[in-house]
């Protein structure tokens, strides 16, 4: 058998620490996909021995067989990565005991090399369905090396199967020579590493997926109306960052994102309400102003059955003691009752919220809460409390102050708990993008005040999916979900007061963003007519 001369031992030498090199810059890319790393694994293989054929089989079927991943074959034509037809092979027999018959699962289970001369006359493996290939191809298959590859924990990552060395000098077919082994069990190693590394990089990037995921299945549970929003916005900011990535003319025309930062603002998009899986949520949902555990209008409704009743006693005991009055008694009675039921039905009204609330019924609820009455302790009360009556003279919404800054508070810890996170290199820019969203153009936003210039412009649009998303969600338990050119009238004064940008929302609107997602996520009643000349901030 030929060694190899000095010179093609240096070459061979040159080529692995190349592909070393190679794989370490490799590493650090954009780009997770394993397949160009497997075909150069397989090429360098194939020329550094001078093989005619290389394979590499995958472990597939819950590591229960190899199948066939890459193939390349001079003599055939075939090209990388190309079906040549053979069925996977299993890696262990009927009964259940290690398949030693075939070279490739020989290797795979002792974790050991073949190197056969001639398999036509080899009798220690099963090469039948080698043959019946080469008689349907008209090959000859003559020469096998199959190295098996490892993980770091010495688990079975792929086997690497050489076909058919051919001498340099006259090109016929010529077995492996031990230097070819050793050369190619090195490369086995050094592939195996690599492999290694990408697959703990994708597995890395499966578990913070399923840990995005894992929160927002939090979220959701806590609160749904949240959870459809946290799944909402990353669908509605890549339609508008899709948007502006086309957009050819004015202030955005040099806008581009590349897939590694489309893939970091999908899962900022996710993420941007991590922090509200802290936010109570009887603050969260307070559908009324008076909710809290339960809503406390049946508290109130029972002390206006109190006044009933009391004012019936009252008239029931006047009649008595003046019969000959009876009847206006009764009048004054009703008068009275109905002149409580108004009130009642007053504060039942003022308790659902709304957009803004009139001063004169802000007024008027504090009136009411002077009334006195009678508890069932006997002693004179304040008809509304302190915390009754803030709450029910909140002047737009739901919320108090207080509850209001508890609120806000979650995309501060939004912003903690992201960047608590050891992200790697080319995710860094996650936490960045999420927690801009309520931020303004004019530095008048939460939690830190920036500015249009210090926001990149994903995080600017990302703020505009997050407005117009609460704007027409209908399933939240404190408002309904307005119209969509109500929604777009909202939106358009926030981008002439600073409040979003201006810019963006002239792509949010040109590109009819806003109706491919009405048409997916929209009721049909929600979808009106819109006449675009009419929006605030938008010059059709």
């Amino acid at each position: 058998m030929p060694q190899l001369q000095p010179e093609k031992i240096a070459h061979r030498l040159e080529q692995l620490t190349e592909l070393s090199v190679a794989l370490g810059h490799g590493l650090g890319g954009e780009g997770r996909d394993i397949g160009p790393l497997l075909q150069r694994i397989v090429l360098l293989a194939k020329g550094m021995s001078g093989a005619d054929g290389a394979t590499l089989y995958r472990p597939a079927d819950q590591g229960r067989q190899l199948a066939f991943d890459i193939s390349v074959n001079d003599r055939l034509g075939i090209r990388q990565g190309a079906d040549i037809g053979l069925p996977g092979v299993p890696l262990s027999d009927a009964a259940g005991q290690p398949n030693l018959a075939s070279a490739a699962a020989y290797a795979a289970n002792m974790r050991r090399s073949v190197n056969i001369a001639d398999v036509y006359r080899d009798e220690a493996f099963n090469f039948s369905g080698m043959r019946d290939f080469d008689r349907l191809h008209g090959y000859h298959t003559q020469s096998i090396l199959t190295v098996p590859m490892s993980d770091h924990e010495g688990d079975l990552i792929g086997v690497l199967q050489l076909i058919n060395a051919k001498d340099d000098a006259t090109g016929q077919v010529r077995a492996f020579s031990s230097t070819d082994q050793r050369f190619i069990e090195a490369l086995a190693a050094q592939a195996g590493v690599a492999l290694t590394n990408q697959l703990l990089i994708s597995q890395l990037e499966e578990l913070l997926e399923s840990l995005v995921t894992l929160i927002n299945i939090g979220i959701d549970e806590k609160s749904p109306y949240t959870g459809r929003h946290c799944q909402f916005v990353p669908e509605l900011t890549m339609l508008l960052a899709d948007a502006a990535h086309a957009t050819q003319t004015g202030p955005l025309a040099d806008f581009r994102l590349s897939e590694n930062e489309r893939k970091q603002l999908w899962l900022a998009g996710l993420l941007h309400d991590c922090g509200k899986i802290t936010t109570p949520v009887h603050v969260v949902d307070k559908a009324t102003k008076l909710e809290t555990i339960f809503d406390r209008i049946a508290l109130i409704d029972t002390r206006y059955e109190v006044l009933l009743r009391d004012a019936e006693i009252a008239a029931l005991r006047q009649q008595a003691a003046q019969p000959q009055q009876a009847g206006d008694i009764a009048q004054a009675l009703a008068r009275e009752q109905a002149s409580l039921r108004e009130e009642r039905d007053f504060i039942r009204t003022v308790n659902i919220g709304g957009e803004s609330m009139a001063q004169a019924d802000q007024e008027r609820v504090r009136q009411i809460a002077r009334r006195r009455w009678r508890a069932a302790d006997g002693e004179l009360h304040d008809f509304l409390d302190a915390n009754e009556t803030e709450n029910l003279t909140i002047r737009a919404g739901t919320l108090t102050a207080a509850e209001r800054a508890i609120v806000n508070n979650h995309i501060s810890v939004s912003i903690r708990m992201l960047e608590a996170l050891p992200w790697p290199k080319h995710l860094q820019k996650v936490p960045e993008y999420a927690g801009g969203h309520h931020e303004r153009m004019d530095g008048k936003g939460y939690p830190r005040g920036l500015t249009k210039e210090q926001m990149s412009v994903p995080a600017r649009l990302m703020a505009i999916a997050d407005i117009f998303e609460a704007l027409t969600a209908r399933d939240r338990p404190y408002k309904k979900g307005k119209s969509l050119s109500e929604s777009l009238r909202i939106l358009g004064n926030f981008s002439l007061n600073g409040h979003i940008d201006p810019e963006l929302f002239d792509v949010f609107i040109r590109s009819k963003v806003y109706l491919t997602f009405a048409e997916k996520h929209m009721h049909p009643s929600q979808i009106d007519s819109v006449d675009e000349a009419a929006i605030p901030g938008y010059t059709p």
